[in-house]
C-alpha cells in the first residue's frame, strides 16, 4: 500500500555535531599546560604526567597521541606559531607584511613568547622530533607566506621571495628577542618591512 506523502514520518535527522569535539579539547588543554609548564619552569623540567595532571586528562591519552614529551612540545610550538598566527589579508602587500611583522613581534614577546623559542632552539638540539618539528613549521608557514605574496602578485604588486620575508623580517625579531638586544618598538618592526620593500630592485 502506498503511503500518504503528507503524513509521511520524516526520517530523524542525524545528530547535529558539536564544534571541535573532545579531541580538539584535549589538545587545546594539553598544549596550554606544556606552554604553562615551559613559561614557568623552562624547556626540560618538566615530564608528561605533570602536563597531564595539569590538563586534566590521561597521561596514557598523551602518549598514545603524541608518543614522546619532545614530539608533544614541538607540536605545541608549531600550532601556536602558525595556527594561532594566520596570515593577513589587507589588500595591499605593504599592509600585509606590517601586519604580519606585527603579530610576529606579538608572539614572541607575549607572556610565552621567549620560553618558546628557546624551546624550539633546544630541541632542533635535541634529535629527531625538533627536526621534523622544524620541516613542519617550515613547510606550513612557507605556504601561507606564498599564499600572501601570490596574492600580491595578482594584484600586480612586486612582491619578494618567501625567504626575503623570512630574512629580512622574521629573524631580526626572532634574533633581537633571543639575545634580549633591545625592544621590539612598532618603529623597529615596521622599519624591517619598509627597509625589505625599499630595498628591492626595480
Amino acid at each position: 500500500m502506498n503511503g500518504n506523502p503528507a503524513t509521511a514520518t520524516p526520517p530523524t535527522p542525524p545528530p547535529a555535531r558539536r564544534p571541535g569535539g573532545r579531541s580538539t579539547r584535549v589538545r587545546t588543554a594539553v598544549h596550554q599546560a606544556v606552554a604553562d609548564l615551559i613559561a614557568e619552569r623552562g624547556y626540560g623540567t618538566f615530564a608528561v604526567a605533570e602536563v597531564a595532571d595539569r590538563a586534566g586528562v590521561a597521561d596514557t591519552s598523551i602518549y598514545r597521541r603524541w608518543g614522546t614529551l619532545e614530539a608533544l612540545l614541538m607540536d605545541m610550538v608549531v600550532s601556536r606559531l602558525t595556527e594561532y598566527s594566520p596570515i593577513p589579508d589587507t589588500g595591499s602587500l605593504a599592509g600585509d607584511l606590517r601586519s604580519f611583522a606585527t603579530k610576529a613581534a606579538e608572539d614572541v614577546t607575549g607572556p610565552d613568547g621567549l620560553a618558546l623559542l628557546r624551546t624550539v632552539v633546544t630541541a632542533l638540539a635535541a634529535g629527531p622530533d625538533g627536526e621534523s618539528a622544524r620541516d613542519r613549521f617550515l613547510s606550513i608557514r612557507s605556504e601561507q607566506l606564498q599564499g600572501m605574496l601570490e596574492r600580491a602578485r595578482t594584484r600586480g604588486e612586486d612582491a619578494p621571495d618567501m625567504l626575503e620575508v623570512l630574512d629580512g623580517v622574521l629573524a631580526p625579531i626572532y634574533i633581537r628577542v633571543l639575545f634580549g638586544v633591545a625592544p621590539l618598538t612598532p618603529d623597529y618592526v615596521n622599519g624591517l618591512v619598509d627597509r625589505m620593500l625599499t630595498r628591492r630592485p626595480g
